[in-house]
């Protein structure tokens, strides 16, 4: 039987004036998952991320979380139950450093004891603070940027910078990872880096993974399932084998006949 998914665009629809982006995409990510979302320049990767991360609401269609309709739920919600992103252009705080940079996704769960507490030094509080500031530090080393957590992240070439965002998005356990072209600008061995992580995380933690990359060669190396959109639909979607051999894909992305 298979497994029901996690985060589910159902007859999702998006219209900028005259245009359409989105034209009833249907697609789901299941736990322990890591898929593939590729397409042409224009196809609609991005605002289908926007929709799904509760940023951009549809003009038509549904978004549900385990089945539950949360299409009206806020990005702020979303990501306080689990669905976590990163995006295109990079988004580090870059006058902190590294490590805080990782500790502000733990932040909304609060410190315990509120004001008070951080005036007076309460135990709990200083215990949360340095389990949060020990979990940091594990996921940095996860990611193999370990030694980075007193850098400035303002100063970080980019591929160390994208995976400071990777960090920073599974610092606080998510159930969805959406990531948006998280390889650009990244060298191989980082690339390989982040593969490693993004396996892991859905093989070790049960993540559900969805990933829109420009690299296809990245793409059809890590994900076990492949969708493509081009024009604002759901023009393919399988294994990487079964994509790559599809005509209709090959016409309008590969650039094969």
């Amino acid at each position: 039987m298979t497994a029901p998914y996690v985060l589910e665009a159902v007859g999702v629809g998006v219209r900028f004036g005259g245009v359409r982006a989105l034209t009833g995409v249907d697609l789901g990510v299941r736990a322990g998952e890591v898929c593939g979302l590729i397409g042409p320049n224009g196809a609609g990767k991005t605002t289908l991320f926007d929709v799904l991360s509760g940023i951009r609401r549809p003009d038509r269609g549904r978004m549900l979380l385990d089945g539950v309709d949360v299409t009206r739920r806020s990005p702020a919600w979303r990501a306080r139950h689990g669905v976590r992103r990163t995006f295109q252009r990079q988004q580090l705080f870059g006058q902190l450093s590294v490590a805080d940079n990782v500790l502000v996704a733990q932040e909304w769960r609060g410190g315990g004891g509120g004001p008070v507490a951080d005036l007076i030094a309460a135990p709990a509080r200083r215990r949360r603070e340095r389990e949060r500031r020990e979990r940091a530090a594990r996921v940095l080393e996860g990611c193999g940027i370990g030694e980075l957590g007193d850098a400035y992240a303002g100063g970080l070439p980019v591929g160390r910078a994208r995976m400071v965002e990777l960090a920073r998005a599974v610092a606080d356990r998510p159930r969805v990872l959406l990531l948006d072209e998280p390889a650009s600008g990244m060298s191989a061995p980082e690339r390989e880096r982040l593969a490693a992580v993004v396996r892991r995380l859905a093989e070790e933690e049960g993540c559900a993974v969805l990933l829109v990359e420009h690299n296809v060669a990245f793409v059809m190396e890590l994900c076990a399932r492949v969708v493509v959109l081009d024009l604002g639909t759901v023009l393919a979607q399988g294994t990487a084998a079964e994509v790559r051999a599809d005509p209709r894909v090959r016409r309008a992305y590969l650039g094969a006949s």
